[in-house]
């Protein structure tokens, strides 16, 4: 069980970090995540089986992966115009851009009988 416990302790620390690196100078945005993070990981506190607690481990693993690379900051800095801080564990995907003209080919439903058609037939 020690084990487990350095493993649960790891992951609300990294937590904690990642929300310290993400939310970097928004206060507001800060406080929640700590709140956050706290009220889960206490909420929790009671359980004792394995494979839950590893579970609930690999969900907060996920959690902390899913804020360090989709989450980015946006502020505005002058009406319309905002600045993104993206940092080196960001998400980058090409942006495609849209074509109005662009067709999508659906090929055409061919009707399939239904399952009750088929006993009635027999």
């Amino acid at each position: 069980m020690s084990n487990l416990r350095s493993m649960v302790l790891h992951t609300f620390k990294k937590l904690h970090r990642t929300r310290m690196k993400v939310f970097s100078g928004d206060e507001k945005a800060l406080t929640a995540a700590r709140v956050k993070i706290n009220e889960e990981f206490n909420k929790n506190k009671h359980v004792t089986e394995e494979d839950a607690i590893k579970a609930m481990i690999k969900l907060g693993e996920d959690v902390e992966r899913e804020l360090r690379t989709q989450v980015i900051q946006a502020r505005e800095i002058k009406p319309g115009v905002f600045e993104a801080r993206i940092n080196e564990d960001t998400t980058k995907l090409d942006n495609i851009p849209f074509d109005e003209n662009a067709v999508i080919e659906i090929a055409p439903k061919r009707r399939r009988p239904c399952c009750q058609s088929e006993t009635q037939n027999k």
